[in-house]
């Protein structure tokens, strides 16, 4: 089957960005609707509006939302509604799932929820899949209603075929599924009087392996990778995904973006500090005490153990920080050593502020344009 996420078989539709001031790749965000400590869910949704205002006015290309759950410091378990609160608050910027963990949801839903979002901000909207659950076992089996967990690697395709024929209302006569209709959707332009945008939103697959590059490659879809967390299989999942990529009605080449955490604060030693908070809260999460996003003050105080401490060092070789001259440094070299064609920045730290300030201080050392 072939797999087209214009609806209409335009190639690159909203896909492929433009590169701003002197970035060496299109610019991108995405953001996990951090929690910190002493502060609300409130507060953070309030957080991705300014930094979505921001993010629009100096030209970055998309805002993508993750889907996370049962993590106190993400409040992103919603990607479809925080989408569209966005949507209200933003003209131009493409906003999207990064991404829907498929495994959890039906595909119907995901079809109707995405084309209800399309059908708010026609040609904005983009539909990034991933196959993890996106939070732990338990939660996982009780966001599907299942007994048992199963991670769906081995249904992904299937779910996805079956997800991309409901957005393109082309079922096959016999199918269980012929008379079902998305919608929002394509049955609205066949219906009497009826009139639908050409658009839907592009698909997306994301990983941190070689499954979903590879998978990507024979689709000739767009491809996001997680090397904010996966960074030592970045550069194979990359190669897997080219040598694999099939031109299809959606690409002529491949495209693959690399999501990657990067902080630059006005003060390098504030940007240390900022990074060590998060690094603690990836400590608890890894070892099931998930919370809010500690103050650096409350790392500062933390007793590491070996192991801990080994963890974090780990975690802070791949997170980009500093000064924004030293984070576009780093930026630069990681674009140029995996050959991506986006960069997507995630942020993550105990301030909604700094957060803000640090994807100001990004756009201002790449020159990017101010609305």
């Amino acid at each position: 089957m072939t797999v087209d996420p214009t609806g209409d078989g335009t190639r690159d539709e909203g896909i492929r960005g433009e590169r701003h001031g002197t970035a060496p790749v299109p610019l991108s965000v995405l953001d996990l609707v951090t929690v910190g400590a002493g502060r609300t869910a409130t507060d953070a949704l309030r957080t991705s509006v300014e930094i979505a205002g921001l993010a629009e006015a100096r030209g970055f290309h998309r805002y993508w939302v993750a889907e996370h759950h049962s993590m106190p410091g993400v409040a992103s378990s919603s990607p479809a509604v925080i989408l569209a609160h966005l949507a209200a608050h933003t003209d131009r910027i493409r906003l999207g799932s990064g991404g829907v963990m498929l495994p959890n949801h039906a595909p119907l839903v995901i079809a109707e929820q995405f084309g209800t979002l399309e059908a708010m901000a026609p040609g904005r909207i983009d539909l990034g899949l991933g196959r993890a659950p996106g939070t732990d076992g338990a939660t996982a089996a009780a966001l599907r209603r299942a007994d048992r967990l199963s991670e769906g690697a081995d249904e992904f395709p299937q779910q996805l075929a079956e997800l991309t024929r409901f957005l393109d209302d082309d079922f096959p006569d016999g199918h269980p599924y012929r008379r079902i209709h998305a919608v929002p959707g394509p049955i609205q332009a066949t219906s009497p009087g009826g009139v639908q945008s050409r658009h839907r939103p592009p698909l997306w697959l994301l990983g941190s392996s070689g499954f979903s590059a590879r998978l990507a490659g024979v689709l000739g879809l767009p491809f996001a990778f997680a090397h904010h967390f996966s960074a030592q299989n970045t550069i194979p999942a990359l190669d897997l995904y080219r040598e694999s990529f099939q031109p299809s009605a959606v690409l002529d080449a491949p495209y693959a973006l690399i999501g990657v955490s990067a902080l630059a604060t006005d003060d390098e030693n504030e940007a240390r500090r900022q990074v060590a908070a998060a690094a603690l809260n990836m400590v608890r999460l890894r070892t099931g005490r998930p919370g809010l996003v500690p103050t650096p003050e409350e790392a500062e105080a933390y007793e590491y153990n070996e192991m801990e401490r080994e963890f974090v060092n780990s975690w802070n070789s791949n997170v980009i920080h500093g000064t924004a001259d030293q984070v576009r440094t780093g930026l630069d070299d990681l674009a140029k050593r995996t050959g991506a064609d986006e960069l997507m920045i995630t942020g993550n730290a105990h301030s909604g502020d700094l957060r803000v300030r640090s994807y100001e201080l990004i756009a201002d050392a790449y020159g990017l344009p101010r609305a």
